[in-house]
Order: structure tokens, then C-alpha cells, then sequence
């Protein structure tokens, strides 16, 4: 355990900065299944919306660093392409 006062508050902004950076990964994750879910069910409006939410957090991530920047292209294309053929 930390002893000195500011290693403290370094283990406290540590663990805030973690639990933001999870649940933005949890929400990257859970947008990608709800488009998928939205182009199973044949749901245009839908999968329309949920792949821009999807968009905007996988770029957030992307900036923060928490996914690979090709990592997060290639979901977005292979998304794009099944809301497309939707169509």
C-alpha cells in the first residue's frame, strides 16, 4: 500500500481512469452487437442509428487509445457493408 500522499491519489486516479476506459470498451462492444442484431432482425432505421452511436464511440476509443485504430476501421467497414446490403 501507498504510503506517501500523492501515490495515493495516483492509485485513485488510476483506478477512475480504468473504470472509464472499461465501460467505454463495454459500450463499443454492446453497440457493435446491437447493429449486428439490428441487420439480423431487418431493421433499417435501426441498424442506421446504432452504426453511427457505434461510430462515434469506436473513435473515442480509437483517441483514447484503448483500440487499434485498423482494429476499428475494419468494424466500422464490415458494419457499414451489412447496413448497405440491407438496403
Amino acid at each position: 500500500m501507498a504510503n506517501i500522499k500523492s501515490a495515493k491519489k495516483d492509485i485513485k486516479r488510476t483506478r477512475k481512469v480504468t473504470e472509464n476506459n472499461h465501460e467505454l470498451k463495454a459500450r463499443v462492444r454492446n453497440n457493435i452487437k446491437n447493429v449486428d442484431k439490428a441487420v439480423a432482425a431487418g431493421n433499417k432505421e435501426l441498424a442506421n442509428s446504432s452504426l453511427k452511436t457505434m461510430q462515434k464511440n469506436i473513435d473515442k476509443a480509437v483517441a483514447k487509445g484503448l483500440v487499434k485504430k485498423n482494429t476499428a476501421a475494419r468494424e466500422k467497414s464490415r458494419l457499414n457493408n451489412k447496413v448497405k446490403e440491407m438496403k
